[in-house]
């Protein structure tokens, strides 16, 4: 190549890597992602607490440090139920909590996590993932600034911790219960005062007599709060709380900003904990329940069913009031509603037959 050739040939190509160094990159792509995460869970709790953590060190790790998180169990940066506020205001980055804590924003967050009568984890897991449900959470979480998605599951709750025995729903009336979200809202339409309490606060509430009843998660969760040392008496099943969805949440601006590796990476870690804690639950709660009754002396009581009954009709009354709050609230409900009808259908047919007819047999 003759000189002057090679001279204008270089010159163009270093002209060319001038400008694309000056190209804008894609937001966030090379750079370090420092995330401050709020939650709504006591440090080291079992299951919830230590679910989160686990999900925060993953996702630090699978990123090979690129994205370095900063975790904050609840009031150790704010409050329990102040992590919604927190992230879509930019002050932290994500949360781990229930969406049923948002319900004074609006009350479609509780599909989100639990409803009275909904649905179980693996039923609610078909709908948020292949039923419509997750472009529904981002279409509702988008008006607060936020994105968000399952990052955790407590399995099928257990109904709570009485302080005297419940024979019909008139016993109930008058009780003060903690219980959150749509739940509360049930549970006051049978003559209750429901009472918003975080994790930390419920075993001296209970105790104190400041409170009759309290439901929390189930055995293994509640044997961590000690919650058997002030009731007596332990209701099953969670009809309020079949299976409650803990999410993890992303401030929308910032999400919006990070590389599809980075979103691909903090969606597969959360998905990964949405696995790995039911798993765990449902690997503890047994040895839990075992240890409260044989150890504890705790007195295990099933609901009735004119009790359930009485559930039902109050749930479907809370429901319908949460339809006609908007637009968005009823196409939450109906696609909700329809999903549970179809996975309900052929979970039953299928899965509850098998179990029953296994377990008849295998004891």
């Amino acid at each position: 190549m003759k000189r002057r050739k090679f001279i204008k040939t270089a010159a163009a190509i270093t002209g060319s890597a001038v400008a694309v160094s000056h190209l804008p990159k894609p937001a966030l792509a090379q750079e370090r992602i420092e995330m401050t995460i709020v939650s709504s869970w006591q440090r080291d709790f079992p299951g919830l607490g230590t679910g989160a953590q686990r999900f925060a060190e993953n996702v630090s790790t699978a990123s090979n440090g690129k994205i370095q998180i900063t975790y904050f169990a609840a009031d150790e940066k704010v409050g329990a139920f102040d992590v919604f506020d927190a992230v879509a205001s930019g002050d932290a980055q994500g949360y781990h909590s229930a969406e049923f804590y948002a319900v004074n924003k609006h009350p479609g967050f509780a599909y989100f996590a639990a409803v009275p009568f909904g649905m179980t984890p693996a039923e609610i897991n078909a709908w948020i993932h292949f039923g419509g449900g997750q472009k529904l959470w981002d279409e509702l979480s988008a008006e607060f600034g936020l994105k968000a998605m399952p990052c955790g599951n407590s399995g099928i709750q257990w109904g709570g911790w009485f302080n005297k025995e419940v024979n019909s729903a008139e016993d109930l009336r008058g009780l003060r219960m903690r219980i959150p979200g749509l739940g509360a809202n049930f549970f006051a339409r049978l003559g209750g005062t429901p009472v918003s309490l975080s994790g930390g606060e419920v075993y001296e509430q209970l105790a104190s007599g400041a409170i009759d009843a309290a439901e929390w998660a189930g055995p293994w969760n509640d044997e961590a709060l000690r919650l058997h040392e002030a009731a007596k008496y332990y209701y099953y099943p969670g009809v309020h709380e079949p299976g409650a969805v803990t999410s993890f949440g992303v401030n929308a601006s910032l999400w919006g900003r990070l590389a599809a590796s980075d979103r691909a990476l903090l969606t597969a870690c959360a998905r990964a904990e949405n696995d790995t804690m039911l798993a765990e639950f449902n690997a503890r709660n047994g040895a839990a329940l075992a240890r409260l009754v044989d150890r504890h002396g705790v007195e295990l009581r099933e609901f009735s069913d004119s009790i359930c009954d009485a559930f039902a009709v109050a749930a479907e009354e809370v429901l319908e009031e949460t339809r006609q709050h908007s637009p968005l609230a009823r196409r939450i409900h109906e696609s909700f509603a329809a999903s549970r009808a179809e996975v309900s259908r052929y979970i039953e047919l299928n899965d509850v037959n098998y179990i029953t007819k296994r377990n008849a047999r295998i004891r």
